[in-house]
């Protein structure tokens, strides 16, 4: 087994989640690395109880933005700056840490790949995920996901890199979604592997309402038309069906009929809003 390096910077975004930052500081400290631990939190400007929660955690370094500031590439570069180490934990503070090797291996791909550009943890949803967003994380994580046969796919919420890999690549400051994906397939484009660490593990889900499914769809299509890397799929009514189908299936087979009527309102909401995102990305 390759040494773990002396010690990492954990660089963790933060908005409104004292009801998760809490157990996530905690699991990030509880890991078996050997090892210095750097916590980096930025916040962007929460006003719930997370600030008193991350004071308390006594994080080697707090970086409050304003409201209403925050852009996700410039947050991330930020962190990197204000890191000591040369390996980049990036987790956000709702994808709490599940067990006490999280840490190791998602470094351990990374060891052992020189020319590695990012790896990426596994995610699994909370227990109260509904049903259409816990077969998302299935198809995009599970043990025989269909990320594997996609053109690309990565996922920041819970990653490293090395500084050296920012140095030459910083992520884009000018993108508000996708900056994860443009990021990493200018890596691989550079000839760095992009890496998946299946036995890191995250607890981290997400249930969108019908106009938060349409912006997030949205969001990304335009982010990624506009970086030239928005791969073609089918039109709104063919890949609504296909994806009525698929949804279907992962509901019965999971005993969770209750969730398709949801997942028919989300899969259009998302077909439609990835149409629109990307007519308006062509023309910037």
């Amino acid at each position: 087994m390759n040494p773990q390096p002396p010690a990492v910077s954990v660089i963790m975004r933060s908005f409104n989640e004292a009801w998760a930052i809490g157990d996530t500081i905690r699991q990030v400290f509880a890991q078996d690395f050997a090892g210095a631990i750097e916590l980096i939190v930025i916040d962007s400007g929460s006003s719930d109880d997370s600030l008193e929660i991350i004071q308390a955690a006594k994080p080697a370094r707090l970086i409050q933005i304003p409201l209403g500031s925050y852009v996700p590439g410039v947050v991330l570069n930020q962190g990197a700056r204000a890191a000591s180490h040369e390996w980049l934990v990036y987790l956000n503070a709702d994808a709490t840490p599940v067990g006490d090797t999280w840490l190791s291996e998602l470094l351990a791909p990374g060891l052992a790949s020189a020319g590695f550009g990012a790896v990426f943890s596994r995610q699994v949803a909370r227990p109260d995920c509904q049903a259409v967003f816990a077969h998302d994380y299935e198809r995009c994580f599970g043990p025989e996901r269909e990320s594997m046969n996609w053109g690309h796919f990565f996922s920041m919420v819970s990653c490293v890199t090395r500084r050296a890999v920012l140095e030459k690549q910083p992520i884009r400051e000018d993108l508000q979604y996708a900056e994860d994906d443009e990021w990493t397939r200018r890596l691989a484009r550079h000839g760095m592997a992009i890496l998946y660490a299946p036995e890191s593990v995250v607890m981290h889900s997400h249930n969108y309402t019908l106009r938060q499914s349409y912006k997030r769809a949205f969001g990304d299509a335009k982010a990624m038309a506009a970086a030239g890397t928005l791969e073609t799929h089918a039109g709104v009514l063919a890949g609504w069906c296909a994806d009525a189908w698929r949804d279907a299936k992962w509901c019965l087979r999971h005993q969770r009929p209750g969730g398709l009527p949801q997942a028919l309102g989300v899969r259009l909401a998302q077909r439609l809003g990835r149409r629109a995102g990307e007519r308006h990305g062509r023309h910037v």
